[in-house]
C-alpha cells in the first residue's frame, strides 16, 4: 500500500470550524441557552456529507444531539444557571458554532479535497471533540437542579467523548489509493483505462456535468483563499490545480458529446446522467450544462440580497435567521443599526455566520444560467492572476491539459454539429485558465480547427467559437498561429455580422488583442471592412463592453499613422466626440485615447474633430475628468492648436476659465505627461497672445 500523501492543508481553519461564530455578547443565561439549543437542533439536522467523514460526522452530531435534554431541561423548568456555568455554556457555544461549519464544508466542500486530506479532516473533527470533553469537564452539573437522568445522560456524553479517537474509514482510504494511483499514470504519461477513470469518478459521486462542474468550482474557490505563508500558498496552489485540471479532464472525455437538451441540460440518449460506452470511439453520451441564452436572466428571490436587491455572492445568516450579502449587512451594522432590516427585530448580538448551502445553490444557478458569479473588482483581478494556473512544472496539471486540449481539439473536427458546439464550449472555458493551458491548447491544433466554426450559423457555436479565439489570442506566443490561420478574416465576419452581439464584441476584442503587435496593426488595418465594421459596432455596442472593445481596437489601430485615415474616413471621430460625455467615465477615456492619437498624427483627423462640438467638451473634461482622461483631452487641445491655428485658439479662450483650468493641470496634474502637455498649451497661447493676435484675458 502506497504511503498517504502529505497533508496540504487545503482547508484553512476557518472553514473546519476552528474560528466560529462567537456567543452573543453579555447574554442572559436564559438566552444563551436557548441559543445553545437553537445550534444543537441545527447540527441535528443539517445533514450529514454524502460521501466522505460519514463516520466522523455521524459521530459528533450524535454526541451534540445528546446534550439536548440539558438545555431543554434548564429552558422548560427555568433552572437558575450560576456563573461557571454560564462561562462553559458561552465556550461550548462558541465550539459547537465550529462544529456545523465543520460539517458544512465537509457536506457541501470538495470531495477531492476531503479525500487526499482524510487525516488532517478526521483529525479536526477528534478535535473538536476533545473541546466538547473539556467544557463538559469544566461544567458544574453539580450546582445545576438538574433530574438524576439528565446528569446521567451528560456524564455519558462526557466519557463517551473523552474516549474517542480520530477514525479513518477503510474504503475511504482504499478509494484514495485508487486516485492517486491514476493520478500517478496520467503524470507518468501511462495509458488510462477509461473504466477505471469512469468508476472513480462514479465512487466520488460525480455522476453529471452538473456535478464536475460544482466540484471545479469548489476547488478554484480553495485556490483562490490566502495562505500563511507563500511557500505553503505554492504547495497548495500546485495541488488544487492538479485537481483542478483532472477533474476537467475527466468531465471531458466522459461527458464530451451531448446529446438532446432538456431543462438547460443536455442528457444522455441512452440514460439521463449516468454514462454508457460508445461503440468505435469509446466516448460517452452524457448530460452537460449549456450556457444560457444571452437575454437577461431573473434569478429567484431568495438570491437576492434584500439591502441591495443584488444576487448574493457571500451570503451570511444574522442573529434572526436572515440572510444577506456580507459586503451590505457589514454597511448596515457599522453606520449603527443594531435589528435586522427585514424583520425589524432587534439583534441580540452583531455577530454572523457563513450561509455555505445557499452560496453554493447561488452558485451553481448562476453557472447554468451564465450569470458572473465572482465579483469582477480590481482586488478580485488581481487575485485571479495571482493564482493563474501554473502547469509548465506540475506534472498531472499539464498532462491532465494536454490530453484535455487534444479531446477537444478532436471534437471541432466531429461531424456532429452538436459535438462541434460542446467542444467550443469547452475549449472557451478552457482558454481561461492561464497562459500556459492556452499554450497547450494552440499546441494540440486548436486554432485552425476554430476557424471554421466561426462561421457555424449557430450562434452558440460561433461565440463559443470566437472566445476561445479571444482567450488564445491573449497568450503572446499565439498571436502569429492565429493570424497564419486565416482567423482574421473569419473573425472579422462575426464582427460584421456575428449571429449575438456578445459574438461580435468578442470579435472586436479579439482584434484589438491581435493589433498589441506592431506587424499584426499594419495587417489588420489593411482588412478593408474591419474599421468600418468597428465603427459601427462603436455605435450599436453595449456600453460596458461593445463600444469599449471597438474604442480599444480603434486606438491600437490608429498607433499606425497608415490607418488614421481610414478611421477618420469611416466617420469615427463624431461617434467617439458623442462618447466623450457618456456617463462611464471609462468609455469616455477610451474614446478620448483615439481622439489623442488621431489628433496627432494627421491632418485629416483635426479637420474631423474640429468640425465636432468637441473643445467645449474637452475644456469640461479638464475639470470634471478623470486623471487619464484629463491628461488626453490636453493632449487634444495641444494638438488642435498647434494644427488649427486661430480659429481653434480663439474658439478654446471663449470659453469661460479654459485658460486656468489649463493653467491648473500644469501645475497640479496628476501625471507628469498632463503637466508637460499643459505648459506647452499655455506657452502656445501666451505666444499667439502676445503677437497681438487677441485681448483675451489668458490666466
Amino acid at each position: 500500500m502506497a504511503h498517504p500523501p502529505s497533508p496540504l492543508y487545503i482547508f484553512k481553519p476557518r472553514r473546519l470550524g476552528l474560528v466560529a461564530m462567537a456567543p452573543p455578547p453579555s447574554p442572559s443565561a436564559m438566552s444563551l441557552v436557548k441559543a445553545l439549543l437553537g445550534l444543537i437542533r441545527l447540527i441535528g439536522v443539517c445533514g450529514k456529507p454524502h460521501l466522505l467523514q460519514r463516520r466522523n460526522a455521524s459521530n459528533i452530531a450524535r454526541r451534540v444531539e445528546l446534550l439536548a435534554p440539558l438545555f431543554e431541561e434548564i429552558a422548560d423548568l427555568r433552572i437558575p444557571v450560576p456563573p461557571s456555568a454560564v462561562l462553559s455554556f458561552q465556550e461550548l457555544y462558541t465550539i459547537l458554532s465550529g462544529v456545523r461549519v465543520l460539517l458544512d464544508d465537509c457536506r457541501e466542500g470538495s470531495c477531492f479535497c476531503l479525500l487526499m486530506e482524510q487525516e488532517s479532516v478526521a483529525q479536526h473533527f477528534h478535535d473538536s471533540t476533545q473541546n466538547i470533553a473539556v467544557v463538559l469537564q469544566a461544567l458544574p452539573l453539580e450546582l445545576l437542579d438538574l433530574p438524576v437522568e439528565v446528569k446521567e445522560q451528560i456524564e455519558l456524553v462526557r466519557m463517551q467523548v473523552l474516549k474517542s479517537k480520530p477514525l479513518l474509514d477503510p474504503a475511504e482510504l482504499q478509494l484514495r489509493e485508487e486516485a492517486t494511483a491514476i493520478l500517478g499514470k496520467v503524470e507518468r504519461k501511462e495509458t488510462l483505462e477509461l473504466s477505471h477513470l469512469r468508476r472513480l469518478f462514479e465512487k466520488l459521486q460525480l455522476l453529471s456535468v452538473r456535478d464536475y462542474e460544482i466540484e471545479i468550482q469548489r476547488l478554484e474557490d480553495l485556490r483562490m483563499e490566502p495562505r500563511v505563508s507563500s511557500t505553503q500558498q505554492q504547495d497548495v496552489v500546485e495541488k488544487l490545480t492538479s485537481f483542478i485540471c483532472f477533474v476537467r479532464y475527466g468531465k471531458c472525455v466522459l461527458y464530451g458529446v451531448p446529446a438532446t437538451v432538456k431543462d438547460g441540460v443536455v442528457a444522455s440518449k441512452n440514460s439521463g446522467t449516468s454514462s454508457s460506452s460508445s461503440n468505435s470511439a469509446n466516448v460517452v453520451e452524457v448530460a452537460t450544462i449549456r450556457e444560457a441564452d444571452s437575454a437577461i436572466v431573473n434569478p429567484p428571490e431568495d438570491f437576492l440580497c434584500p439591502i441591495n436587491i443584488d444576487i448574493m455572492r457571500d451570503p451570511v445568516i444574522v442573529a434572526t435567521g436572515q440572510t444577506y450579502e456580507r459586503t451590505a449587512i457589514a454597511r448596515w451594522l457599522e453606520s449603527g443599526h443594531h435589528t435586522c432590516p427585514k424583520s425589524g427585530q432587534k439583534l441580540p448580538h452583531l455577530n454572523v455566520i457563513p450561509n455555505y448551502a445557499l452560496r453554493n445553490v447561488i452558485s451553481q444557478w448562476c453557472l447554468e444560467n451564465n450569470v458572473p458569479f465572482e465579483k469582477s473588482d480590481k482586488s478580485s483581478s488581481t487575485s485571479k492572476r495571482r493564482h493563474e494556473e501554473k502547469i509548465a512544472n506540475n506534472g498531472v496539471a499539464l498532462e491532465a491539459t494536454k490530453l484535455t486540449a487534444a479531446l477537444l481539439t478532436q471534437m471541432l473536427a466531429s461531424a456532429s454539429p452538436e459535438v462541434q458546439e460542446q467542444g467550443a464550449h469547452e475549449l472557451r472555458l478552457l482558454t481561461k485558465c492561464g497562459t500556459e493551458t492556452r499554450v497547450c491548447v494552440a499546441e494540440a491544433g486548436a486554432i485552425p480547427s476554430l476557424v471554421p466554426l466561426l462561421l457555424s450559423k449557430d450562434p452558440r457555436t460561433q461565440e463559443n467559437a470566437v472566445t476561445a479565439m479571444l482567450n488564445l489570442s491573449i497568450c503572446e506566443c499565439n498571436k502569429m498561429p492565429i493570424m497564419e490561420s486565416g482567423a482574421s478574416e473569419a473573425i472579422i465576419e462575426v464582427l460584421k455580422a456575428g449571429s449575438t452581439m456578445q459574438a461580435r464584441e468578442n470579435a472586436a476584442a479579439t482584434l484589438f488583442s491581435l493589433a498589441v503587435l506592431d506587424d499584426l496593426k499594419v495587417v489588420i488595418g489593411s482588412k478593408p471592412d474591419v474599421i468600418p465594421a468597428l465603427v459601427t459596432l462603436l455605435l450599436e455596442g453595449t456600453p460596458s463592453r461593445g463600444k469599449r472593445d471597438a474604442a480599444t481596437a480603434l486606438y491600437h489601430l490608429a498607433v499606425y499613422k497608415g490607418n488614421q485615415a481610414s478611421i477618420v474616413a469611416a466617420g469615427a471621430v463624431p461617434l467617439l466626440v458623442s462618447l466623450l460625455t457618456d456617463e462611464e467615465a471609462a468609455i469616455a477615456d477610451d474614446a478620448l485615447a483615439v481622439l489623442a492619437v488621431i489628433a496627432g498624427g494627421s491632418q485629416e483627423g483635426v479637420t474631423a474633430i474640429i468640425e465636432t462640438p468637441a473643445i467645449p467638451i474637452l475644456v469640461s473634461l479638464l475639470r470634471d475628468g478623470s486623471s487619464r482622461g484629463k491628461e488626453y483631452a490636453v493632449v487634444v487641445l495641444l494638438a488642435l492648436c498647434r494644427t488649427g491655428g486661430d480659429p481653434v485658439i480663439k474658439s478654446l479662450l471663449k470659453i469661460p476659465h479654459a485658460a486656468s483650468l489649463i493653467y491648473s493641470l500644469f501645475t497640479s496634474g496628476s501625471t507628469p505627461r498632463s503637466k508637460r502637455k499643459a505648459g506647452s498649451l499655455l506657452r502656445l497661447l501666451y505666444k499667439w497672445k502676445s503677437a497681438g493676435n487677441s485681448s483675451a484675458d489668458v490666466h
